[in-house]
């Protein structure tokens, strides 16, 4: 699949999520088979862009081209200066969220918010296109189905994408009203597949390799986008890869292996963000890792008491030593298996 001129290595793609993909965990993502991932979302306005939190969002050190900023906003000159902005940082693709449907967002008119006001959509993305193209940078677009089932519009809103320019469609199959809750459908991104020519990615509740390729085959999608089902589980993107290029199911990774994989994202993560913020934002990521397994929740808990990033880090690495051992893990304890590097983790 190509979006402009970029073409992607597979059809597996890395979602925007707030607070969750950032630099660490994209480029983890890419190193585990995603073919292409796209930033948190980073402001429109001008104001913010000297935050601490934007200028980590900001920061795409030793990513893989194409880099893929999210910018969201409902001011169309705003949202082209954030575009044109981005680009000097280093973005490659910049994509408009017309997507998240968490509430302080709608509140001030941006995300999914804008699926009710298609004018508005309209200047959005003229302007964003407009500033993008001297630059030679496309522009792609991530929305949902509409503001709610009664009021559903994606078609008109991926005509007027396509027509406009927009280089590739990103939909999730629910509504803003249904937030996250039930399950996404698939009907509208099949519809709207067969009504445009430019390339378009399925995205919403794709948690296994069958599941993606059923979903690309129903719908006709280009290619599948996952979100909710990576926390903790980076390892789906090669196993999604794996499984549409050959049919075959890879195995799960092992104690030893998914130790090396959550070592080296936490190594990576401390360095990213510091010691102070690196420890309370790792805990989530450590949740996510051992949510479901035996004793999992013990050490979550005993992680949050954590202050730490040395004391998280060795304690995350003697939880997953002990499991192993009790489960008799009889796979080579090398990074080889999974592409990272063993010095790296020792250094941390």
């Amino acid at each position: 699949m190509d979006i402009g001129p970029w073409t992607l290595t597979n059809n597996v793609f890395v979602a925007p999520m707030a607070g969750v993909t950032d630099r660490p965990f994209r480029q983890l993502c890419k190193r585990l088979g995603a073919g292409y991932a796209v930033s948190e979302m980073a402001a429109s306005n001008p104001q913010l862009w000297q935050t601490v939190k934007s200028s980590r969002r900001l920061n795409h050190d030793g990513e893989s081209d194409p880099v893929a900023v999210q910018i969201a906003g409902a001011d169309p000159q705003m949202m082209a200066q954030a575009a044109v902005f981005n680009i000097g940082k280093g973005a490659r693709v910049i994509d408009i969220n017309m997507g998240c449907p968490v509430k302080k967002v709608c509140n001030v008119a941006s995300g999914s918010a804008l699926l009710r006001h298609e004018d508005l959509v309209a200047k959005i993305l003229e302007a964003v296109v407009n500033a993008c193209t001297p630059l030679g940078i496309p522009v792609t677009l991530k929305t949902r189905t509409g503001w709610d089932r009664e009021h559903r519009n994606a078609l008109r809103i991926a005509n007027l994408a396509q027509e406009t320019g927009i280089a590739a469609l990103t939909l999730h199959g629910r509504t803003r009203a249904d937030l996250y809750l039930g399950e996404a459908e698939y009907d509208t991104i099949r519809e709207v597949k067969a009504s445009i020519s430019i390339p378009v990615v399925a995205n919403g509740d794709i948690d296994s390799p069958q599941k993606a390729r059923s979903v690309l085959a129903y719908t006709g999608a280009d290619a599948v986008m996952i979100g909710r089902a990576a926390q903790g589980r980076p390892w789906i993107f090669r196993e999604i890869e794996h499984f549409l290029r050959t049919g075959q199911t890879l195995a799960p990774p092992t104690w030893t292996e998914m130790r090396e994989l959550l070592l080296h994202h936490l190594a990576d993560h401390y360095q990213f963000y510091g010691e102070s913020v690196g420890v309370k934002t790792a805990r989530k990521h450590i949740g996510w890792y051992v949510s479901g397994l035996a004793n999992g929740a013990a050490l979550a808990a005993h992680i949050n008491r954590l202050e730490t990033t040395t004391e998280q880090f060795a304690a995350v690495d003697l939880w997953f030593l002990t499991q192993a051992a009790a489960g008799a893990d009889s796979r080579p304890a090398t990074c080889d298996n999974i592409g990272l590097s063993s010095k790296y983790l020792h250094a941390a």
